[in-house]
């Protein structure tokens, strides 16, 4: 919901006037489109290049450094691991310093690390706990990047509108990469091998660095308590004190908590499911995947519809039990094996992904216009680190539910266990707009 238009937010869920860090900008105003285009296009290559990463890690694990798949699944977690850690004081450390040079320097970290695993695969000298260490490293300027870029879109619109819109295109962006970067990434490693793709990454975070570093709008320095000892713990703990106690934004993230752990242990499985236990190639693998994404941009572009016609919280729980709906049917249409088993597994995805892409901007929107400015940063960490902390404990239960009881077990575990997340969601303020009072 956008503020108060065109639906009320429910009673007792407080927006701030001055949820953004600058002054109002016009949407239509040169600069502002410029520099969101820059934005928009340099995030829109990164992603691109992520999903060949998606395709490429596991099967370097296991092909070239001949690991198992239980040990390739550890490659998420060492990606993800960072934000339990580093999640929480991020955000206050984010709130002080320039969003947009904070993501300048994680995006030259990126390049760097995976500039570091294509030259050891091309040298041959890469082993599997260097792989480990480097991934671990681009989780950890993964962590700041996201912080802050979930964090800048604020500042160069003040319209809750406008700020849709921006959110609606930039997840559009992760929809299409989602959906065409496996299906890319398939032909050109069975064509130029797994180091090429590691090499179009490196090439894409370069792109990103450039056109942050072409971004003209500066945010303005917003004021900011000394650094008294013991100030990271206190703005950490404010950040938590609101996110936590929000009556909307609360059930959001226990519910996207909740989902995205079982979540992460289907898609953490899903490449070398297909590989193992369906049969597929690579080239086969990346259009399963990259098809399968392809409701992402269905639910982005319905996501403003729905939300005009049936509010924000309504919206909500409709696209999570929708997602839910489509990943449960994943195991068990995939289970039919063969050409059918291929073909079910794919259209469970898209229902899902139908509905996570339309919750994804939703949920994004009302977390920011839901929040004052001088918070965005750590309530965005708290999100943050709930979530993609969830993902890093999701590909561990991954890799031991593998080697426990091998990739079918691990992917009905992570599909069943999604079913949780509706009932995380319908409570407070959510529950009290979605269901009719008692009489």
């Amino acid at each position: 919901m956008l503020r108060r238009h065109p639906d009320p937010l429910p009673e007792g869920c407080p927006v701030s006037a001055a949820t953004t860090t600058g002054p109002p900008a016009a949407a239509g105003a040169p600069s502002v489109r410029r520099d969101f285009g820059l934005l928009w296009a340099g995030q829109s290559l990164s992603l691109f290049g992520d999903q060949f990463m998606t395709l490429a890690l596991p099967l370097l694990a296991v092909t070239m450094l001949e690991v198992s798949p239980a040990q390739a699944a550890l490659l998420p977690f060492a990606l993800f691991l960072p934000f339990l850690p580093l999640g929480l004081p991020a955000g206050a450390i984010v709130d002080r310093l320039s969003r947009r040079m904070t993501m300048l320097v994680c995006d030259g970290v990126q390049v760097a690390a995976f500039g570091a695993v294509w030259a050891l695969a091309a040298t041959g000298t890469l082993t599997f706990p260097l792989l480990f260490c480097l991934v671990l490293l681009s989780g950890c300027a993964v962590v700041f990047f996201q912080v802050a870029y979930t964090s800048y879109l604020p500042s160069l619109y003040s319209d809750p509108h406008d700020l849709h819109r921006g959110n609606t295109r930039l997840a559009l962006s992760e929809s299409a990469s989602k959906a065409l970067g496996p299906m890319a990434a398939g032909p050109l490693i069975h064509a130029l091998g797994l180091v090429g793709a590691l090499a179009a990454n490196v090439i894409s975070f370069t792109a990103s660095v450039v056109s942050l570093a072409l971004i003209r709008h500066r945010e303005p320095q917003g004021e900011s308590a000394p650094r008294e000892r013991g100030w990271l713990r206190r703005d950490v703990a404010t950040g938590l004190r609101f996110a936590l106690g929000h009556p909307i934004l609360q059930p959001v993230l226990l519910c996207g908590t909740t989902y995205v752990l079982f979540l992460s242990m289907v898609e953490t499985s899903l490449v070398l499911y297909c590989r193992n236990v369906l049969g597929l190639s690579p080239q086969w693998i990346g259009v399963v995947i990259g098809a399968a994404a392809a409701g992402y941009p269905i639910g982005n572009l319905l996501s403003s519809r729905l939300i005009r016609r049936y509010g924000t919280p309504r919206t909500l729980v409709g696209a999570a039990s929708l997602s839910v709906l489509g990943i449960v049917s994943m195991p068990a249409l995939g289970s039919l094996g063969g050409a059918a088993g291929t073909a079910g597994l794919i259209a469970g995805s898209i229902v899902h992904c139908v509905g996570e892409g339309a919750f994804s901007p939703t949920s994004l929107t009302l977390r920011q216009t839901a929040t004052p400015a001088a918070l965005l940063g750590r309530v965005g960490a708290v999100q943050r680190f709930l979530l993609w902390g969830a993902i890093a404990l999701g590909s561990l239960l991954a890799a031991g539910a593998t080697a426990l009881g091998g990739l079918q077990t691990a992917v009905w575990i992570g599909a069943l266990g999604t079913v949780l997340c509706i009932p995380a969601l319908l409570r407070r303020g959510i529950r009290a707009a979605v269901l009719p009072p008692a009489a």
